[in-house]
């Protein structure tokens, strides 16, 4: 639906982070757009803000910053470099729902920010997503394109007599069963967040020690970012002793994986020019990133059982 708000055509450029879900890209190249990869940040793994002037060319349309792991972009800068270019800025916003930058809630800097409600995220109905529309004036037409191309949210207004297909589009209605299975949750967001909060802080608290100790790292939220608690991770020495790791895990009967590859890389991706050391943090980093288990309902000793493994992990 961004994509088709923001009316691209093909030959038309939209920046991503190279470190992201294939989604992030596929939403613009199913619009004939050419997908930009920027780098990541070594420290939170989100965009290299510091990146974007120069990737900018005549045909940018668009930037999309991803919230990786609920904890904010740097807004400020990205959000004056697309002021600056005449440039739309969608945040994807899959990881961060109810997470802050500068005190203000993610998904409401993008002039559309997108939402996801898949299996492995705080607030779930299996799937479907939202579309957060911040800029007004897109606002009628997504009523339209949401409904098939068609006039009906105006017909249900009484604001016309009839509706007609007045525009492209597609069914993008979450179902009802699906829908009411998410406002159910969406009723004690607060209670989900803070025990998902209690998750990350015990793993933050019981191995930030064993981290120091062997060259590992935890993950870093700005002090001006309040997180949304969607992940945790670690980022080890070197890709062997992730794989190391793994294994050990696996042994104890506890499955750690990594994430993404970077998609830049990736068949596809090296169809618009991607090529090693484009973006060497992003290719660093997927290497050496593992995501430790982490779910809302995961029980004390659930989690006991993994920092007890980590801790008896002889590989480092």
């Amino acid at each position: 639906m961004a994509a088709l708000l923001l009316d691209l055509k093909p030959g038309d450029e939209v920046i991503v982070p190279a470190y992201t879900f294939v989604s992030t890209a596929n939403a613009f190249v199913l619009r004939g757009a050419v997908p930009i990869f920027a780098d990541i940040r070594a420290d939170t793994l989100n965009l290299d803000e510091r990146t974007l002037p120069s990737l900018l060319s005549e045909r940018t349309r668009a930037v999309v910053p991803v919230h990786y792991a609920g904890v904010a972009c740097e807004m400020d800068y990205i959000g004056e470099v697309a002021r600056q270019n005449g440039i739309a800025v969608v945040e994807d916003n899959a990881h961060g729902l109810f997470g802050k930058y500068r005190g203000r809630w993610l998904g409401t800097f993008g002039d559309l920010a997108t939402q996801s409600f898949h299996e492995t995220k705080n607030i779930t109905c299996g799937e479907g997503g939202a579309l957060l529309v911040n800029n007004p004036s897109l606002l009628e037409r997504a009523e339209i394109i949401r409904q098939k191309g068609t006039n009906r949210a105006r017909f249900f207004r009484g604001e016309v007599d009839k509706y007609s297909w007045v525009d492209v589009g597609s069914s993008y209605v979450m179902s009802d069963v699906l829908a009411a299975f998410l406002y159910g949750q969406l009723e004690c967001w607060s209670a989900i967040q803070n025990r998902r909060r209690a998750i990350w802080e015990r793993y933050a608290r019981e191995l930030a020690g064993w981290a120091s100790a062997n060259g590992a790292r935890l993950p870093v939220v700005p002090t001006h970012c309040e997180q949304a608690w969607h992940m945790f991770y670690l980022i080890l020495p070197s890709e062997g002793i992730r794989r190391a790791l793994i294994s050990h895990l696996k042994i104890k009967r506890i499955l750690a994986v990594f994430h993404y590859q970077p998609l830049h890389l990736s068949e596809y991706g090296r169809r618009y020019g991607g090529k090693g050391g484009d973006c060497p943090v992003a290719e660093d980093l997927s290497d050496r990133i593992l995501r430790l288990p982490f779910f809302t309902t995961m029980s004390v000793n659930e989690q006991e059982r993994v920092i007890e493994a980590i801790h008896s992990f002889p590989g480092i």
